[in-house]
């Protein structure tokens, strides 16, 4: 019989699109995939690191699979497993841990060990990370994760990414294009676009720049430029190698795939073009997550982030302009390390003042091999938790005020997968769905809706 795998994903959704591309292999390789509540032979868990809770999470799914299957092999992936190999390694019950660059390679791994034998660790270094490995989460839910950039060179002083991730890489257009044709053969309605820099998305090397020689070089170099002599020639490289706006652009065009959303995109990279073009596509969603993280400059210069407060509102009004009915979500810190009361203060007003749609709240934890550690006037615990509170109060209210305005009107929805675990008493399922600018609708599970994009009266 064949060997049974059980997966679970922590973190974002480039986690949730690699985690089902390490489940297909392992498919490939013989292995029946169930689900994690199950008693399986292999668990895999690919983990995030952003907060200190996400470690805490992967230890204690660790122990409960102890209890339940003390005999199965245990498998920790992802960015946690990068950043701290050892630590993860001295858990009790963990088998393996695969680092960034071994993480495709699961199948081979699971054949070099045995259960009961010490912890084998198969990491790297971040730094010998190079090469984009495609993934999707097609057969997970209507709406498919496609990975098209990995990796971050932004150095944000809180931020242990770029030390999990590596450095920034993206697939090609053309292979876009083709991955994108082939999840709309699987039936999939939706498209989401992720990656952890995803606005800095930069399709591999032209065979203009494979002619000169440079076959690895993945956006061309000042001097290249200066040697060219032609004042045009950044903006025609920049065309031919195919930045983020060129993607979305050839996107637009693949027949099949109904809708398309932009996850999260930095603001210094969401151009005003990027913005126009959602406006007037009718498969790329009124809908962007913006990372903010404060709304005090004073503390976005301590993050090392590459904007102020001051162009985040001009990104806003720019789409509310264009799309009043435009769902914005926005990513926001507390109780980062100088942030007073004051500061805190003058976040909260300029958030409320945004006409924004919901806000994800993180607080705050020090996170090692990150700039922020050495920063002074180090923010209470208690202080962190109420301030988190007070913003998850005021993200309730936005998404109470922004659903309000739609309500009587008439959107298309698209209804996921039935939630299989949700029954009436006539044992009839639940289902979600969501409006093209993101408003979550649930309903009973009726014939036709499933899978499908129907016009739905708010």
């Amino acid at each position: 019989m064949n060997k049974t795998v059980a997966l679970h994903t922590l973190g974002c959704k480039l986690n949730f699109s690699e985690t089902s591309t390490i489940g297909r292999l392992l498919e490939n390789d013989g292995f029946e995939k169930i689900n994690f509540d199950e008693v399986a032979d292999v668990y895999v868990i690919n983990t995030c690191s952003v907060t200190d809770n996400a470690d805490k999470e992967c230890r204690m799914l660790v122990r409960r699979i102890q209890r339940k299957a003390p005999t199965a092999m245990v498998v920790i992936t992802g960015c946690y497993a990068q950043l701290k190999p050892e630590e993860i390694a001295s858990i009790p019950g963990v088998d393996l841990v695969l680092g960034a660059a071994e993480k495709f390679n699961i199948g081979q791994h699971l054949k070099e060990i045995t259960k009961g034998d010490s912890a084998k660790i198969c990491s790297c270094d971040i730094d010998d990370v190079n090469v984009f490995t495609a993934s999707h989460s097609i057969n997970d839910r209507a709406r498919v994760f496609l990975k098209v950039q990995d990796g971050c060179d932004y150095n944000c002083s809180f931020c242990t990414i770029p030390l999990a991730r590596g450095k920034s890489r993206s697939d090609s257009i053309n292979n876009v294009i083709n991955s994108v044709r082939m999840i709309a053969e699987q039936g999939v309605k939706e498209v989401v676009l992720t990656g952890i820099n995803l606005g800095d998305f930069t399709s591999p090397p032209s065979p203009l720049l494979k002619e000169r020689g440079d076959a690895k070089i993945t956006s061309p170099p000042a001097p290249l430029l200066e040697e060219r002599g032609d004042a045009k020639t950044e903006a025609k490289m920049s065309s031919l190698m195919g930045d983020f706006f060129s993607l979305i652009k050839e996107l637009d065009k693949v027949e099949g795939i109904e809708r398309f959303r932009i996850s999260s995109i930095e603001p210094n990279l969401l151009s005003n073009d990027i913005i126009e073009f959602v406006s007037n596509s009718k498969r790329f969603m009124p809908h962007f997550h913006i990372p903010l993280q404060s709304g005090s400059n004073k503390i976005l210069g301590l993050m090392r982030r590459r904007y102020k407060k001051e162009l985040y509102a001009e990104r806003v009004g720019l789409i509310k302009t264009l799309m009043p009915h435009c769902c914005i979500g926005v990513d926001v810190i507390v109780g980062f390390p100088g942030e007073t009361d004051a500061d805190f203060k003058e976040t909260v007003e300029f958030l409320t003042a945004l006409d924004i749609s919901y806000l994800h709240v993180f607080t705050y934890s020090e996170r090692a091999n990150t700039f922020a550690l050495e920063l002074k006037q180090v923010v209470p615990i208690p202080v962190r938790h109420e301030r988190n509170k007070i913003l998850r109060n005021l993200s309730y209210q936005k998404m109470q005020a922004f659903t309000g305005r739609h309500i009587g009107e008439t959107r298309k929805v698209l209804f996921e997968n039935a939630n299989k675990n949700v029954y009436l008493p006539n044992r009839q399922g639940i289902l979600e769905g969501y409006t093209d600018n993101y408003i979550k609708i649930t309903t009973l599970n009726k014939p036709g809706l499933e899978n499908n994009i129907v016009e739905w009266k708010i």
